[in-house]
């Protein structure tokens, strides 16, 4: 089938791609020029594993390409997916849908026949039917713009998997209004399956249902999981002071099939750019549309998830004898989460630029987030290995439970460092290993016990749904 993906960004370019994969001949669109050269080159503009195979495989088979020629979606097909961003406003907590009005103002006028506007971004409740009668104004005569819902649910580090097999798919249709005899049906269950048909054959739920509750789809798992997150986290607050081990806890109250252990691991808390403005978002529609009772309690979950990162600094500073001013620290781990180079709303981040206010000397590695890392924190000090970043360090800081950083010894950084203290922000690591190296550790929520750390549900494994430990089923927005 042919398809256009308006937007190429994250989600649009994954979209893209895997559309592609799965046979379709894809157009992407983008305001972006020099976005849209690199995708064209064959060029992923951030990090995610798989997806620059995929992109180059398709671009050399001649089913995708990328253009910010808005004329040429309406001339390559009838089916447009929408996937731009909806970041939280600069001023507020409210989505900011200024690039899906852009999307639709530009795309409408320029359809002819019959077409499917397909949603893909993540967009407050009622946002659908707002469209509609944007559509409605803007669809030249005799043309028919058809708008569904379709939420993606993809994590970073596995948006490649999250695409070509979903654990569902929803679709959101809005009503239709009574036609004359003869009148065309709706389109979108039909091509939805056709789209999706190779992965519905798999035995992937379809879910159908009202733009509404599409809408809703994807802020409600956000706001659950941050729920989930925030609660274990508050927990550690309780157990650090009443001397309980919080993993322990975690793991039997993770027992019950009812609660589940996935994403109750204590630690510095969930960032990225999906699950802080999402709850944010969804705390700010249910006030605009009179129902703030509802979801009040997230405002708790994001400020207990906030605290964490203050408590992050207070641990720091204590394993430094109570202060911080002109101490070297090494920081491990800048994005939001491992296999990921995001670093929006990062806790890890957060808390290096915090020390550095402080008055620490603070250098940070990680593996794939140096640039973007530099581009927000201009003032920190940036090392080429985890190595580096540990010379002459009074305390070495993990922030982001990069694999790499897990399995490092001490071996490798005693010769290096100034101090032998290291502290774990994520409880990633095998404190009777250091312990036994005569290294001062500490962890974020309390003392690890040597016999925890085994049984502890794998961080790796977890934060794909989002360490937005982190945190999951997080998802582009």
């Amino acid at each position: 089938m042919k398809l256009t993906v308006i937007g190429c960004g994250y989600l649009g370019a994954t979209h893209a791609a895997c559309m592609a994969e799965l046979g379709h001949d894809v157009l992407g669109v983008d305001v972006d020029a020099a976005k849209v050269a690199r995708l064209q080159a064959g060029e992923v503009p951030f990090f995610e594993p798989g997806l620059s195979d995929i992109l180059r495989r398709n671009l050399d088979a001649g089913r995708l390409r990328f253009t910010t020629d808005h004329h040429a979606a309406a001339e390559h097909a009838s089916i447009h997916f929408i996937g731009v961003g909806t970041p939280q406003e600069a001023r507020g907590h409210r989505a900011d849908l200024s690039a899906v009005y852009a999307a639709i103002d530009t795309l409408v006028p320029t359809l002819r026949g019959r077409h499917l506007l397909i949603g893909k971004s993540t967009v407050p409740v009622g946002t659908c039917a707002e469209l509609a009668q944007r559509i409605a104004v803007l669809r030249a005569p005799g043309a028919d713009a058809e708008l569904s819902w379709s939420p993606e649910f993809l994590r970073e580090g596995f948006a490649v998997e999250d695409t070509l097999r979903p654990d569902r798919l929803v679709l959101g249709t809005g009503p239709r209004p009574a036609a004359a005899e003869g009148a065309d049906e709706p389109l979108a269950g039909a091509v939805l399956r056709e789209i999706y048909r190779e992965i519905l054959e798999a035995g992937v739920p379809f879910i159908e249902t009202d733009w509404a509750t599409a809408e809703l789809v994807k802020v409600s798992a956000n706001a659950f999981l941050a729920t989930k997150i925030s609660f274990i986290n508050a927990m550690s607050e309780l157990c650090e002071i009443a001397g309980a081990d919080v993993d322990a806890l975690a793991d039997a109250i993770g027992r019950d099939p009812r609660i589940g252990r996935r994403f109750l691991n204590a630690g510095l808390g969930f960032g990225g750019g999906c699950l802080p403005k999402d709850i944010r978002a969804l705390v700010a529609r249910a006030e605009d549309i009179g129902a703030p009772r509802s979801v009040g309690f997230l405002r708790e979950v994001d400020s207990i998830n906030m605290r964490r990162r203050a408590a992050a600094v207070q641990l720091v500073t204590e394993a430094l004898g109570g202060e911080v001013l002109g101490r070297n620290i090494a920081v491990l781990g800048t994005a939001f989460k491992p296999e990921s180079d995001d670093v929006r709303d990062s806790p890890a981040l957060a808390v290096a630029g915090r020390l550095a206010l402080d008055g620490a000397l603070v250098t940070v590695f990680d593996p794939q987030a140096m640039a973007n890392s530099r581009r927000l924190q201009p003032s920190l000090g940036y090392a080429r290995s985890a190595r580096h970043a540990c010379e002459r360090a009074d305390v070495v800081v993990v922030a982001t439970e990069w694999a790499e950083f897990v399995h490092m010894t001490p071996e490798e950084l005693t010769p290096v460092v100034r101090e032998r203290r290291i502290v774990d922000l994520r409880r990633c690591l095998d404190p009777g290993m250091w312990r036994a190296a005569g290294w001062d550790h500490r962890a974020l929520g309390g003392v690890v016990t040597d016999t925890r750390v085994s049984q502890r549900t794998p961080s790796a494994q977890v934060n794909g749904l989002a360490s937005e430990a982190t945190t999951a089923a997080a998802v582009l927005g």
